[in-house]
């Protein structure tokens, strides 16, 4: 490990406006708490800091709709979010939230810090007003006609019909969700951060300097730098939030990307009031933030860059950021509540906590998007924690009692097949440091039953149930070496499984050993006196399974799919062969600076290599798209799009929702192939 005298371990911030589910577990927090339980393990000093996001406009719109305070939402939910990570053995030093006093001074002195230090740009721009209501729209709070389907019930940001990106302006007819009056275009001013000041230190900083950082996350920061940086608005016209505390900001509040991360700050201040500058101002501390994929833009450009404009304070060393979980192959959705729920899971599965730690690290998407499901959750309880991990050490422990009266005998003379079967522990110990320290928490998961899976062969292998009549002190050795295994299991399973190591502890009737005991084969003393026998999993049976499938195909609502649009008007036959289609392949790919749905492509037709401007960047990211063959209109009238000469069009197939796809041939073919 790196000579860090200390670590900060942070959590994102869950949005306190429902509870918390799997795809959060799975990207986050099991994650962060391996990684902390694992440097607790190793003696190292660590503060694991959580808690709730608890501003924002959704917060408001939920109340609003339930008839009740934003206070009363985050109430709620901060409770139900914090009881669950409590029972599910999230270990947080400390899991406060955002409306807290502590948190808005502590967000309100640094926004005055970066004021009085002349960071901020401050911009006058026009917004819409509800005169009725008497204050600015949030763009949620804005409802139109949407100017790309025709839906008459889009937002100012986006129509949930087409699934359009939009402004407020572009709306037609647009109305207040307040009021039900229209809005007025009314001057407001707000602060914003200039990102663009501080690219060329981001861009040393991060891709110069972290080349370590995941794939994921470093892909992701370099598309963002590459199509540079923009001022940020840092407030908003809101009631919630914490004010802007400057003369004249009346009703204005701080953004919540702004505000939220400095949460991680103000929560170690109210854990630490007198020693929390040894936590984020001295450079032996190690900052790491465990973050899903849609937060990486914030915690690696944003936060960062925050925290350099105010001076004084280290930045994060890494941001080992996860993608996303699926739910039976199905993307999760809140709001259709396709999802499993952590406090439903905990009430329904009560004792098997690590169950569920353990199959979403095993199917953590740690480099790609991954799929839970009630089957696969089945089987690897069944057949990797019953039938692997808890039978070896049942067997082992049983086997103790029935032939040593439960005291562990002694070792003899040692076979070449007992010594290879000892030297494996140090080496499984060694991957699973490297793959933890490393983030890599799958693979140390699978080190980790590696070794249950070393025990299980070697009783397999040596039978020593066969050799108790005839030879008893061969046997001896044999329950020896097992009971040893176990020992290294309740310290290599401890980060993974907390319930399940105290459980195999009291068996052992041990007390908890440190990282430093992993790998030695004398854990447990000659004539040591174990606790009896008992499961430290349980099978889980084919209608558990069938009623939780039920209970989400019934609980689900399912995506309301408008009708396609309807079909233009005829064309002749003439009128479509004038339209020269061929396949060709992208060469490049960059997104258009100070736009958000545009990229740049270089693309190879087959004819010659041109330049083609196309709004599918909310829909592909240019890595994604690099190296993919498309259909491209050759023929189309070139035309400047945001100063870029775009020579042709690609073609895309958008359904009912505003899902686009490349239309692409099922084979690949050679570039300038006709489309006929």
């Amino acid at each position: 490990m790196n000579n860090y005298k200390r670590y900060l371990v942070t959590s994102a911030l869950p949005y306190a406006n429902g509870p918390v589910h799997i795809g959060h577990l799975a990207g986050v927090y099991v994650p962060a708490d391996i990684y902390v339980r694992y440097l607790r393990l190793r003696g190292r000093e660590v503060k694991f800091i959580g808690g709730s996001d608890e501003h924002g406009v959704p917060i408001t719109i939920k109340a609003r709709k339930e008839g009740v305070t934003p206070q009363d939402i985050v109430d709620k939910y901060h409770l139900i979010i914090k009881d669950s990570f409590e029972r599910f053995g999230i270990s947080f030093d400390i899991y406060s939230r955002t409306s807290s006093k502590i948190h808005h001074q502590t967000a309100s002195d640094f926004f005055r810090k970066l004021y009085d230090d002349g960071i901020f740009i401050e911009k006058t721009t026009a917004q819409y007003y509800d005169e009725e209501a008497g204050q600015f729209l949030a763009d949620r709070y804005i409802v139109g006609t949407c100017p790309q389907c025709g839906n008459e019930n889009a937002y100012g940001d986006q129509c949930e019909k087409c699934g359009s990106t939009l402004s407020p302006t572009e709306l037609i007819n647009p109305h207040s969700a307040i009021s039900g009056s229209k809005p007025v275009l009314r001057d407001t001013t707000h602060w914003y951060l200039p990102l663009d000041r501080y690219e060329p230190w981001l861009r040393r900083w991060i891709l110069e300097e972290h080349r370590e950082w995941k794939t994921n996350v470093y892909g992701q920061c370099k598309s963002w730098l590459d199509g540079g940086l923009q001022p940020r608005a840092v407030s908003r016209d809101l009631d919630w939030g914490v004010p802007v505390p400057v003369e004249g900001a009346e009703r204005k509040v701080l953004y919540v990307w702004f505000d939220a991360p400095i949460g991680y700050l103000s929560n170690t201040i109210e854990l630490l009031p007198d020693d929390w500058e040894r936590w984020w101002k001295d450079e032996e501390t190690k900052m790491v933030h465990f973050i899903g994929k849609d937060n990486i833009v914030f915690h690696c450009i944003m936060f960062p860059a925050m925290l350099k404009a105010h001076g004084g304070f280290i930045l994060p060393d890494n941001v080992p950021a996860n993608e996303f979980l699926n739910l039976e192959n199905d993307k999760i959705s809140t709001s259709r509540n396709w999802a499993v729920w952590l406090h439903e899971y905990l009430d329904e599965f009560p004792g098997k906590e690590d169950v569920l730690r353990y199959v979403l690290c095993a199917n953590a998407p740690e480099t790609k998007d991954n799929d839970f499901t009630w089957n696969d959750f089945q089987t690897r309880n069944n057949s990797e924690l019953v039938a692997v991990f808890g039978n070896f050490v049942n067997r082992a422990v049983i086997l103790t009692h029935k032939y040593f009266e439960g005291r562990v005998p002694p070792r003899n003379t040692l076979t070449p097949y007992d010594e290879a079967t000892l030297n494996e522990i140090p080496l499984i110990k060694q991957s699973l440091e490297n793959n933890i320290e490393t983030y890599h928490f799958r693979e140390a998961l699978k080190d980790a039953m590696n070794l249950a899976r070393l025990g299980n062969k070697y009783f397999a292998d040596t039978e020593p149930w066969r050799l108790a009549a005839t030879d008893r002190p061969r046997v001896a050795t044999i329950l020896n070496i097992a009971l040893q295994i176990c020992a290294n299991c309740a310290i290599a399973f401890e980060p993974f499984l907390p319930f399940t190591t105290q459980k195999l502890r009291y068996i052992l009737a041990k007390t908890a050993d440190s990282w430093d005991a992993f790998g030695r084969t004398d854990i447990l003393a000659e004539a040591h006196r174990l606790n009896e026998a008992q499961l430290l999993f349980d099978k889980i049976e084919d209608d558990e399974i069938e009623k939780q499938k039920a209970k989400l195909k019934a609980a689900a609502t399912p995506p309301a799919m408008p009708a396609p649009a309807p079909q233009k008007n005829a064309c002749t036959y003439d009128d479509f062969m004038k339209m020269d289609i061929r396949t060709a392949t992208v060469l490049e790919a960059e997104r258009v600076p100070k736009t958000d749905k545009l990229l740049r492509l270089k693309i190879d037709t087959g004819m010659d290599i041109r330049t083609v401007v196309s709004g599918i960047a909310e829909h592909y990211s240019p890595e994604d798209i690099v190296g993919r063959q498309i259909c491209l209109l050759a023929n189309l009238e070139p035309r400047k799009i945001k100063g870029i000469e775009s020579q042709g069009m690609i073609l895309m197939a958008q359904q009912a929702d505003g899902i686009m796809r490349i239309v692409r041939p099922d084979e690949p073919l050679v570039n300038g192939a006709t489309v006929c």
